[in-house]
């Protein structure tokens, strides 16, 4: 006996409330990445009240990052299995704990341990979000709403990255962790009054480890996805690298303190908090093989932009220029990946965000081994791989554009093979 699956099922007034929903979990990415790139910019702060090293406390960032992604390789089949909403909500109950675990950590080694935990307990929230709009939105309107949700990411890191350090010297960092969790409590109640909202009927796909193993097979078994996935990769490791180091730069280059640091990062995040949603409207109208090229393009100017001395003013619209690159690109590879298996979207979802969280995490590393021979260096090694890699982009994404949607509408299950 066939069983059809098609799309989530919205009760009540669909388009009112998958636009409630979406504002819900733009908020808990937000949230999700103001906490994780709070810590950054605090590491020259931080070192010096623990008495650690900067390289010590720098892997505070990959201890976060690195269970964050292999956690979602669990999350995301999960949610194919049981649903989005149970998973969502108690991933959130989650990161109020885990926030609040890192706000009262007296040395660095409870630090990193709640660190790793918050990474686990939040893997799952903005991927299976990610997953839950592929459900809600056609692939030809798909780019607005994940739009939306990487500009509430973006805004996360900007926020996170320069008012943390800018607050620290005035209440503290661990309030500044404390107030992060009372804001993510907030966030989970309005979920729970919009739990109707994503209420789901989902095939039951089984959770064994084979089940899992093969599932993930044939995800790099599609060239597209495949391709897709290694462009998440490289372009997170980037990112990373050069992001979770600018705090270090600013610091060291400039001579600048926590209020500085904060105001000079102030730019990262903003094009994609603003521009977003129209990002991802362009895409959907234009299609995605231009703008994913430039935007790994524009990235790479950016970091290069970074290496010769130049008046501090300048620096802030660099580091948004670099913002708009990830902007212009990673929203867009997701897009991609959202449509490559609608049956499986969580697991899609899943290694997706493995894929990207494990990119950060070494990207972080990577860059700190570079970074032994000095920032011009470590900026002109990591400006030329992404260039090339923006090169190499403009034939491999020629074939997408808005006309390529999910590869299966409905796809036919078999109860009895579940």
């Amino acid at each position: 006996m066939a069983q059809t699956y098609t799309d989530l099922t919205v009760s009540r007034d669909p388009s009112t409330q998958r636009e409630a929903l979406l504002r819900i979990l733009s908020a808990a990415a937000f949230l999700v990445f103001f906490q994780t790139y709070l810590v950054a910019p605090l590491i020259p702060a931080l070192a010096v009240e623990f008495h650690a090293s900067t390289n010590l406390l720098g892997m505070l960032v990959p201890a976060y990052m690195l269970p964050y992604g292999i956690s979602t390789l669990f999350y995301g089949p999960l949610s194919d299995r049981v649903g989005r909403k149970p998973v969502i909500l108690t991933l959130l109950v989650m990161m109020v704990v885990t926030t609040v675990g890192v706000a009262t950590a007296g040395t660095v080694h409870q630090m990193l341990a709640w660190r790793i935990l918050g990474g686990v307990a939040t893997g799952g929230i903005v991927p299976i979000a990610l997953a839950l709009l592929g459900d809600l939105f056609p692939y030809a309107e798909r780019g607005r709403p994940i739009g939306w949700m990487f500009g509430a990411m973006a805004g996360g890191m900007a926020f996170g990255s320069s008012v943390g350090a800018f607050l620290n010297p005035i209440i503290g960092w661990r309030k500044e962790f404390l107030i992060t969790a009372f804001l993510s409590g907030i966030t989970l109640a309005f979920a729970v009054r919009l739990r109707h909202s994503f209420e789901s009927k989902l095939p039951q796909h089984p959770l064994s480890a084979g089940a899992l193993i093969s599932g993930y097979m044939n995800l790099f078994s599609d060239p597209r996805a495949a391709k897709g996935y290694i462009y998440v990769l490289l372009n997170g490791i980037f990112h990373s690298g050069v992001f979770s180091w600018l705090g270090l730069y600013f610091s060291q280059r400039y001579h600048l303190g926590d209020e500085g640091i904060g105001l000079a990062l102030l730019g990262y995040g903003i094009p994609g908090m603003l521009l977003g949603p129209i990002i991802g409207h362009v895409a959907d109208r234009y299609g995605r093989k231009r703008i994913i090229p430039l935007g790994i393009v524009v990235a790479a100017v950016s970091a290069a932009a970074l290496i010769p001395r130049s008046p501090l003013l300048v620096r802030p619209l660099i580091i948004a220029a670099l913002s708009l690159g990830y902007d212009m690109s990673h929203p867009l590879l997701t897009g991609i990946i959202t449509s490559v298996n609608p049956a499986r979207r969580g697991l899609a979802m899943g290694m997706n965000a493995f894929v990207l969280f494990s990119g950060f995490g070494l990207g972080t590393l990577i860059f700190e081994v570079v970074l032994r021979s000095g920032f011009t260096i470590s900026l002109a090694v990591f400006a030329a791989a992404q260039l090339c890699l923006g090169f190499l982009a403009i034939p491999l994404f020629s074939g997408e554009d808005s006309s390529v949607g999910d590869q299966l509408h409905t796809v036919q299950m078999v109860s009895s093979g579940d």
